[in-house]
């Protein structure tokens, strides 16, 4: 391990990178691996709170803010200026689209979700302070 995976420098998060268009079901498998282990990596120390996941920026206008809960739920948070993107999410996943802008899928088709989006994502970040409207226990 290099000494920047070990880093916990508070600025990681803020760190926009660029989306590399993942090729096949291997990709984006290690890709959400590699996602978990880094959110699991900054929030560790006890910190539990829902507003971590990975936002996304769209090329073409909007974000993405994506939650993963402990009971297999994914949360999508799309911006107004990416509702442009309802039709996708709907067609790529099957899910129905939400009366807001909070959409719940199930952890399973998170990799045809990110199927879907794969070539209009410009770039990700770690978000640690989301307010994916969820109530706190």
């Amino acid at each position: 391990m290099t000494t920047d995976d070990n880093a916990d420098d508070g600025i990681e998060e803020a760190i926009e990178r660029p989306w590399i268009v993942l090729k096949d079901t291997y990709d984006i498998e290690t890709w959400i691996d590699h996602q978990s282990r880094h959110l699991q990596h900054r929030l560790a120390g006890g910190r539990i709170d829902t507003g971590y996941g990975i936002g996304f920026r769209l090329a073409a206008g909007g974000e993405i803010y994506m939650h993963t809960s402990p009971e297999g739920m994914v949360l999508l948070d799309v911006t107004e200026e990416a509702e442009w993107i309802a039709p996708l999410i709907v067609a790529a996943t099957g899910a129905q689209m939400p009366a807001g802008r909070i959409w719940t899928l199930s952890v399973e088709s998170l990799t045809q979700l990110l199927f879907g989006l794969n070539g209009l994502i410009a770039t990700t970040r770690i978000v640690t302070d989301h307010d994916f409207r969820i109530r706190k226990r």
